[in-house]
């Protein structure tokens, strides 16, 4: 069954704090969302495989430790998971940075595909799936769907606000997708916006209505 971790990091907090607040400018919004991404990249990459190599410093020889090579992915939802991408990349420059967009169906409600680009190594890669939101879940499920049609095997998904509605869809559709955020809010209200929530990230990141 999926993982769901909760990053209490006191930085983390106080960051989010302020994306909250409703009178946070989009230049803020943006340059803070980065520096999240930042952060929690620093905790879901805790388990990254290394391996030991002989260096030498300047005093003498010294055995020490490097990544083992891992391939990394970085998949923002379009279109608000852009606006975590360049916080990660800082973290991992290596790492390869794919797409998925995806659009609400007016008459269905549900999400409907509209754009994947992935590396062309997919089943190679560990993805981290990232969108500022999970609220009902369908937007992530259906992102990872895409995925894995597509080989991707290995996948997480991060996210910065999280209702518990879309925390148990997604799990319950992808058992194996460990989900990571920064914080469990109390609920979804009738409209399927997150309470208490930061509004419409999207929106918000980018100056848009």
């Amino acid at each position: 069954m999926a993982k769901v971790h909760v990053f209490d990091h006191p930085l983390i907090q106080h960051k989010l704090t302020y994306i909250r607040k409703s009178d946070t400018g989009t230049k803020e919004f943006r340059e803070l969302v980065n520096e999240l991404a930042t952060l929690m990249a620093f905790e879901i990459t805790r388990d990254l495989p290394t391996k030991e190599i002989t260096i030498q410093t300047p005093v003498c020889e010294a055995k020490s430790r490097i990544l083992e090579g891992k391939k990394l992915g970085i998949v923002p939802i379009l279109r608000a998971g852009i606006g975590m991408v360049d916080g990660i990349i800082k973290l991992i420059p290596a790492a390869k940075v794919g797409h998925v967009g995806l659009f609400r169906d007016p008459e269905t409600l549900k999400p409907v595909e509209y754009y994947v680009k992935l590396p062309s190594d997919v089943a190679e890669r560990e993805f981290i799936v990232v969108d500022p939101m999970l609220a009902t879940g369908g937007t992530a499920v259906e992102a990872i769907n895409s995925m894995k049609k597509r080989g991707a095997v290995n996948i997480k998904f991060m996210c910065l606000v999280a209702a518990p509605e879309g925390v148990e869809v997604l799990t319950e559709a992808h058992p194996d997708v460990d989900v990571y955020i920064a914080a469990l809010d109390e609920k979804l209200n009738e409209h399927g916006y997150i309470v208490p929530g930061l509004g419409d990230a999207g929106d918000r990141l980018f100056g848009t209505k």
